[in-house]
């Protein structure tokens, strides 16, 4: 993101700016609520040094992780219709992405939970680079079915993100942080740890579902994250 410095008077908002503005303001309609848990990154970081030089990014490394958790807890991945709930066919991970120009967009990485790794960083790439000179397709930034805002890059401790249109959730990642923490075998040592704070549609998600959720990304991310992300 560039800072510089602003001319005083109003500037006219462009197309995504506006989209913003609707989509954050469609958001205060709907009740939401935030659940956030601490999650130790060393498999992560590991794996990621691993596969970096192959081509595969954080972004979709995350977002692999995600949609595996979201297959144990589908709900997630459902949105709220009228006096109904809507569980889409595909999980497809939408990743916030800021524009030069002011504005946010989405790409989507489609059948996330069940795609390739090494195909997904290839998309991934392929969708930013698009998003930024304006030439992604609708249906590549407006067919999420659940989103994820990672401000960790930037040294974000940990925040809360706006639930956006026509999804159940969004997951907000904070930095990973050297941290002081009981090792397994009782001794004190500085582990890495990130916060995820996830914000739900109370219509039809309680707290239970984001906790399982939690719970699920966790493991993933802590557990056999080689065999989970590689399968």
């Amino acid at each position: 993101v560039t800072v510089s410095a602003a001319e005083p008077g109003i500037t006219p908002m462009n197309g995504l700016q506006k989209a913003v503005v609707k989509n954050m303001e469609w958001s205060l309609s709907v009740p939401t609520f935030q659940v956030s848990r601490s999650v130790e990154t060393t498999k992560l970081d590991k794996l990621y040094a691993e596969l970096k030089p192959k081509g595969v990014t954080v972004s979709a490394l995350i977002a692999k992780a995600v949609g595996i958790a979201l297959t144990k807890v589908p709900l997630m991945n459902a949105r709220y219709v009228p006096d109904g709930i809507d569980q889409p066919a595909n999980i497809n991970v939408a990743v916030a992405v800021a524009m030069p120009d002011g504005g946010l967009i989405t790409p989507t990485l489609q059948k996330a939970d069940s795609t390739d790794i090494y195909e997904l960083s290839r998309q991934w790439g392929d969708l930013v680079t698009r998003a930024r000179s304006k030439e992604l397709k609708p249906d590549e930034y407006s067919s999420g079915t659940f989103t994820i805002s990672n401000l960790g890059m930037m040294g974000v401790d940990a925040f809360g993100a706006i639930l956006p249109p026509n999804q159940g959730g969004i997951l907000a990642i904070g930095a990973s942080k050297p941290v002081v923490a009981q090792m397994a075998n009782g001794m004190i040592g500085v582990v890495k740890r990130m916060t995820l704070t996830v914000t739900c549609d109370h219509r039809h998600i309680y707290g239970a579902d984001a906790a399982a959720f939690l719970k699920e990304l966790a493991e993933v991310l802590e557990g056999d994250i080689e065999t989970a992300i590689l399968k």
